[in-house]
């Protein structure tokens, strides 16, 4: 399937809720009303409970519970909520994947989140950008394998979806990859600019005339996560490590992996995507 037809594909993209919908043109506003957006997320029984979920989870570690919509937005500032809005409503559209184990999937997708925030603060880029990127940056492969089962499918067989190497098999067999499908599908539900061009040069952020820092970010944090979830050890680490991406940041082998988030499983983020 072409590129333009799969981003077309009308089961491919999940409808977003007119809840999420309004969050998004609120969140979107040169001046957001704080008010506006929690009794926004307030009317959303299920988007309040994955939203808290999220906001009660190591990766924001408040001192104290948060224990509704307001208290999110006042505690973790807009920003941080427009991040978990987003996790939420995704989690919520994805159900069920063919040949996609979803809860591997966004385990993996938390990490990536994580260690591209870590990142993002050593680089001083804008950490809440760097952890919606890493938390949405492979949700492509979701749309691929939704919207063309048949031909993703054989691929899966011979190079594993969290493989490191499956961008570059992508790019053989059908002519782009999960990257700029990704691109695609945000860019339709308006994110920020700086997200959408990170998610489609993640895979070669520093080729040709490109330069994106935050698409370096995703490239260091997804090759880490993958690394990790296939338990590669430290011969591997060192020998795939991205030498490339790593020397444009400034960013050596050990302080990518010194990055790495205290616990590998986020059972309790977890829960905010898989019922």
């Amino acid at each position: 399937m072409e590129l333009d037809a799969l981003l077309n594909y009308p089961r491919a993209l999940p409808a977003m809720s007119r809840t999420v919908t309004d969050l998004l043109t609120e969140m979107n506003k040169e001046d957001p009303s704080p008010k506006r957006v929690a009794e926004l997320v307030g009317q959303d029984p299920s988007l309040t409970t994955r939203v808290l979920r999220l906001s009660n989870s190591a990766f924001f570690r408040s001192s104290r519970r948060i224990g509704n919509a307001q208290e999110a937005v006042a505690l973790l500032g807009m920003t941080h909520v427009r991040s978990l809005v987003m996790a939420a409503a995704l989690g919520a559209s994805f159900k069920d994947v063919p040949g996609v184990n979803l809860a591997q999937f966004w385990r993996y997708s938390l990490r990536v989140a994580e260690i591209s925030k870590s990142l993002a603060g050593v680089l001083r880029q804008n950490e809440s950008n760097a952890y919606t990127a890493g938390l949405i940056h492979c949700i492509g492969d979701l749309v691929m394998h939704i919207a063309m089962p048949d031909e993703v499918g054989p691929l899966d067989m011979v190079v594993p979806p969290l493989d490191l190497q499956r961008a570059g098999a992508e790019r053989v067999r059908f002519g782009y990859t999960y990257a700029e499908v990704g691109a695609g599908m945000v860019e339709r539900w308006h994110f920020p600019a700086e997200i959408v061009s990170a998610l489609r040069f993640q895979a070669e952020p520093f080729e040709g005339d490109n330069y994106d820092t935050l698409g370096g970010i995703l490239h260091l944090a997804s090759w880490r996560a993958r690394a990790e979830e296939i338990q590669m050890d430290d011969a591997g680490l060192v020998s795939t490590f991205p030498d490339l991406v790593g020397l444009t940041l400034g960013l050596d082998l050990e302080s990518v992996l010194g990055k790495d988030p205290e616990e590998w499983s986020f059972s309790q983020a977890l829960s905010a995507f898989i019922d």
